[in-house]
């Protein structure tokens, strides 16, 4: 018996943290010509980007009821309380179909005791915040504080993405055939947040690569609060040069106490293409937690 804290691969954790909590992450599914892979399990960020490159038809769906009951079950039958921090429900229908396969487990497992977050996150947006409630953890904080935690973190946590191309957000829906022509030729890239609906929202647009890179770590110095004393998170496709850049300014500009280094997968990378950048931190910390947080 115990207390699980658990999450999805749409999290992009990093498989260190994986190896060094034993953490549980369920794997999100993708279908590339009508053949169903998943996330970190059959698939991962190379192939999957090699694969997309090819033109080949990609299609996610989200964790179905089904796949969550199998993979809830051995936690109820062992005794364990789970607190399971999930996609955005702005996103996908993660939160519902976790829901509901809680409470189908609980009509054979009526004591089992499952606390489900809608991170209102994307990527290592939730996966920064399971790494720093498993870092809690690990340093004592009581199941309370960690629940307390997970909703303030999620609540608290701001994501500034931008991407090379257009052509993904405008095939999934997320951007408009004008903009679409009109950014190609000139050069524009956007400049997306989860919004608080914890949907994917294009706010700004810039013209070209470097400038939107620039413009995403401007908005930390914008937007986040005691950036010295915060571990932030950064993620990439496969602009690995683009990536080291970003990397060394939070490191230069900000003095961050750390940065969780992460891959996107394929439940965003599906809908972003390779070239996307992010990063992820928060605006606002609370004294409660930082003694866990050393």
């Amino acid at each position: 018996m115990g207390f699980r804290i658990i999450t999805d691969s749409a999290s992009d954790i990093p498989e260190s943290v994986i190896k060094e909590y034993d953490l549980h992450v369920m794997p999100t599914p993708v279908t590339i010509e009508g053949t169903d892979y998943f996330d970190g399990e059959t698939i991962f960020p190379d192939q999957f980007y090699d694969i997309q490159a090819s033109g080949k038809e990609i299609k996610t769906y989200h964790i179905s009821q089904y796949m969550f009951e199998e993979h809830f079950r051995p936690f109820a039958e062992r005794g364990d309380e789970v607190l399971y921090i999930c996609f955005s429900t702005g996103i996908a229908g993660t939160f519902n179909a976790a829901n509901l396969a809680y409470e189908e487990i609980r009509e054979e497992y009526p004591d089992f005791k499952m606390t489900i977050i809608d991170s209102k996150c994307a990527s290592v947006g939730y996966g920064l915040v399971v790494e720093r409630l498993l870092h809690m953890q690990k340093n004592g904080a009581p199941k309370e504080l960690l629940i307390e935690a997970a909703e303030f973190f999620c609540e608290h946590m701001e994501h500034a993405v931008t991407v090379v191309e257009l052509n993904y957000l405008f095939q999934g829906g997320r951007l408009s055939r004008t903009s679409f022509v009109a950014g190609t030729v000139l050069d524009i890239k956007p400049i997306i947040i989860v919004d608080e609906m914890g949907s994917l929202k294009a706010v700004e647009k810039v013209r070209g690569w470097k400038k939107a890179q620039k413009r995403i770590l401007d908005m930390v110095g914008e937007k986040g609060k005691n950036l010295e004393n915060q571990v932030i998170g950064a993620c990439y496709g496969t602009d690995r040069v683009s990536y080291d850049y970003i990397l060394q300014e939070l490191k230069d500009r900000y003095h961050v106490k750390g940065i969780l280094e992460a891959r996107v997968g394929c439940a965003i990378g599906a809908h972003t293409g390779p070239g996307i950048l992010g990063i992820v931190f928060l605006n606002e910390t609370d004294e409660r937690f930082e003694e866990y947080l050393k």
